[in-house]
C-alpha cells in the first residue's frame, strides 16, 4: 500500500506544499503571502494559524481529505545542532521550534505545522536534515580564535538528496563515496562529505566560503573590525551588508543570478563580479579537495543558479582536475522531504530523537 505524504516547506513570502504517493509527486503548489499579510506577525511562530489556515484551504479547494495522509513532514528549522536524519516532531523538538532557539527563520514553522496536522488526525510527524545538520570533524570547528567557531549551517538537505541521488545512479553506496557538493542559491554551500557525513563545509548563513547572490560570505576580519566601530553603522545594519545585502545584490543591485549572468554578457564590471563568484566557488571546492587529501570520487553542482550555462562550464574548468563534476539543477526539496520520511516509514532507518 502506498504511503501518502503532506509536505510543508514555508519560506518568507511562501508555504511550498507538496503531495505525494510514496516517491511520486501528485501535485504541488506554492502559496503566496504577501508583506503586509506577514507584516501583521510580531514573530514567525505567530504565523502557525494564518499559514494552517492557508493549507487546509487549499487542501479542502483541491478536494483533498486531510485524513487520506500517512504522515506529514515539514522543512526543519533552526534547532540544535543535530546529525543528519529523519526526526520526528517530538515535545522538545517542537518547543525548541516554538522560541526560535537558533534564531528567528521561516523554516522553523515546518515543524510546528507537520506536527499540529499530523496530531489533528493521528499519524507520525517528521522533519528531515534541517539546515543545522553538524557532522564535522573536531578539526574543522577551529577557526584561530576560541571564542568564534566554525559551525555548520547550510543546505543539508539538497546536499545530502543528491549525494545519495548520486550514489543510487552509481551503483554505490552513499557512506562508500567521496563527495564534494556545492549548492549555489540564495546561500551558497560547499561540503565534503565522507563514510557518509559531511566532515567540512563552509557556512551558508553568515560565515566563510564564496559570497552569493544576497550573501556576503568571507570577507576581510580587520577591516569588517574598523566598519563595525566606524559609528557609521548600527549592528542591524552591518549584519543587513553580510547577509541580504551582500554578494551580488551589493555590486550590481540584483540578487537574480539569471539577471547577473545577462548583464555580464554586456557590461565588463558585472562579468568581473560574476566570475569573482565563479573564481571563490572554484576556491571553496578545492579547500574540500585537500580536506579529502585529493580522493575525491565526485563532484556535484547544485542549487537554482547551478542551471546557470556559463556558471556550470567555467567553475567545471577550474576544477575539473580534482575529479569529473555532474550537475544536478534545482533542489528538489519537496521531494528530499518525502524521501526522508519514507525510509522511516518503510522500515529502512529509524527515526532519530531530537
Amino acid at each position: 500500500m502506498a504511503i501518502k505524504s503532506l509536505i510543508i516547506n514555508p519560506g518568507s513570502t511562501s508555504t511550498k506544499l507538496g503531495i505525494f504517493e510514496d516517491e511520486s509527486l501528485l501535485f504541488e503548489e506554492t502559496l503566496r503571502h504577501t508583506t503586509e499579510e506577514i507584516a501583521q506577525f510580531d514573530k514567525i511562530v505567530d504565523q502557525k494559524d494564518f499559514r494552517k489556515k492557508m493549507i487546509l484551504d487549499f487542501l479542502q479547494a483541491k478536494d483533498v481529505d486531510v485524513k487520506s495522509f500517512n504522515v506529514i513532514v515539514g522543512r526543519g528549522g533552526l534547532l540544535k545542532p543535530i546529525p543528519s536524519g529523519t526526526y520526528a516532531v517530538t515535545d522538545d523538538l517542537l518547543h525548541d521550534l516554538e522560541i526560535a532557539r537558533g534564531g528567528e527563520h521561516a523554516s522553523n514553522l515546518g515543524g510546528i505545522l507537520a506536527r499540529e496536522i499530523a496530531d489533528e488526525i493521528g499519524v507520525p510527524s517528521y522533519i528531515v536534515d534541517p539546515v543545522v545538520v553538524d557532522e564535522l570533524m573536531d578539526t574543522a570547528r577551529i577557526s584561530g580564535v576560541p571564542e568564534l567557531p566554525r559551525v555548520s549551517i547550510f543546505h543539508a538537505l539538497n546536499q545530502k538528496a543528491v549525494a545519495k541521488r548520486y550514489a543510487k545512479e552509481v551503483g554505490k553506496p552513499y557512506p562508500e563515496l567521496n563527495l564534494i557538493v556545492v549548492h549555489m542559491g540564495g546561500g551558497v554551500s560547499v561540503g565534503a562529505h565522507t563514510d557518509g557525513k559531511v566532515v567540512d563545509v563552509f557556512n551558508a548563513l553568515s560565515g566563510d566560503g564564496a559570497f552569493s547572490p544576497e550573501r556576503a560570505g568571507a570577507v576581510p576580519p580587520g577591516a569588517l573590525v574598523d566598519l563595525c566601530f566606524s559609528g557609521k553603522y548600527e549592528k542591524k545594519e552591518i549584519m543587513k551588508m553580510l547577509i541580504g545585502n551582500g554578494g551580488f545584490n551589493a555590486y550590481l543591485h540584483t540578487n537574480d543570478a539569471r539577471e547577473v549572468a545577462k548583464m555580464a554578457e554586456e557590461d565588463a564590471y558585472a562579468k568581473t563580479v560574476f566570475d569573482a563568484f565563479i573564481l571563490q566557488v572554484a576556491k571553496d571546492i578545492g579547500s574540500m579537495a585537500a580536506v579529502l587529501s585529493g580522493k575525491v570520487d565526485q563532484i556535484i553542482l547544485t542549487g537554482g543558479i547551478a542551471y546557470g550555462k556559463y556558471v556550470t562550464e567555467q567553475i567545471a574548468d577550474h576544477v575539473k582536475f580534482i575529479a569529473p563534476v555532474t550537475i544536478y539543477p534545482g533542489e528538489d526539496e519537496l521531494l528530499a522531504l518525502a524521501q526522508g520520511a519514507l525510509r522511516v516509514m518503510n522500515g529502512e532507518e529509524e527515526a532519530k530523537e531530537y
